[in-house]
């Protein structure tokens, strides 16, 4: 039989067809198994009745009062709520926006450093992000609900990495990782963590940006998770491979 000789390839129109074929939603499978695990506990926190629903709030919600109360007094609560608490959400429009921001920001993280170190971090900048709010808050009757001090951590581990530098056409989670300084005189870096505060403190003196005014937001643990992320990332880094 005879061979036939097929033209060569145009590398544009490959590149094109790859596009065509990439998914939508390409994101890391853990992070998918995140999303799926916010909007089901939100789905069930929905179908509570009133009464059964505050029982849930105060057994997964963190409140600040319980680090007051002396711990022979009260449940095993103080133990797990500093985590349990970033899986919870209020509304729709939490949740949604969480989970927005939580895409953006989230996947890059989780490709460079991995699945097991993406939930050690979870755990740890949940727990600072609700240490923050403890202390500002120290031995109020507040409850704390959501992902966003997790979702600003990954933002502050995002800017260690995640942002342009020179003219590298390298995705972003292959970056060289800047140190803590070097990424302060990233001018892309410097406006964003400037913005990201700027919002923040807004939100703080009592100003809405987004949502129901009515509802108050934890803006310091937006801080906690932030700082944590951005301070203490090399941690969670993977060791990158020179060639």
């Amino acid at each position: 039989m005879d061979s036939e000789a097929l033209p060569p390839q145009d590398p544009e129109v490959g590149a094109e067809e790859a596009r065509r074929r990439r998914p939508v939603f390409n994101l890391p499978p853990v992070l998918m198994a995140t999303l799926g695990l916010l909007i089901g506990i939100f789905i069930v926190q929905s179908l509570l009745p009133p009464a059964l629903l505050s029982r849930f709030l105060f057994t997964f919600g963190f409140i600040p009062v319980r680090y007051v109360v002396p711990l022979s007094q009260q449940g095993p609560e103080w133990l797990w709520t500093p985590v349990t608490y970033s899986l919870l959400h209020g509304n729709v429009e939490h949740i949604v926006f969480n989970g927005l921001w939580l895409m953006a920001f989230g996947a890059p993280v989780v490709r460079r450093i991995g699945a097991a170190r993406y939930l050690v971090f979870w755990i740890l900048s949940s727990t600072a992000s609700a240490f923050l709010h403890a202390v500002l808050n120290w031995g109020e009757v507040t409850l704390l609900i959501g992902a966003s001090g997790v979702v600003s951590a990954l933002m502050g581990a995002a800017c260690r990495f995640a942002f342009p530098t020179g003219r590298s056409t390298l995705a972003a989670h292959h970056n060289p990782r800047l140190s803590v300084v070097a990424s302060l005189r990233s001018r892309t870096v410097l406006v964003f963590i400037l913005f990201w505060f700027l919002t923040n403190l807004l939100i703080a003196f009592g100003v809405p940006l987004i949502g129901d005014g009515s509802q108050a937001v934890a803006w310091d643990a937006h801080i906690g998770g932030f700082l944590f992320g951005f301070l203490l990332f090399t941690p969670f880094d993977k060791p990158r491979v020179r060639t």
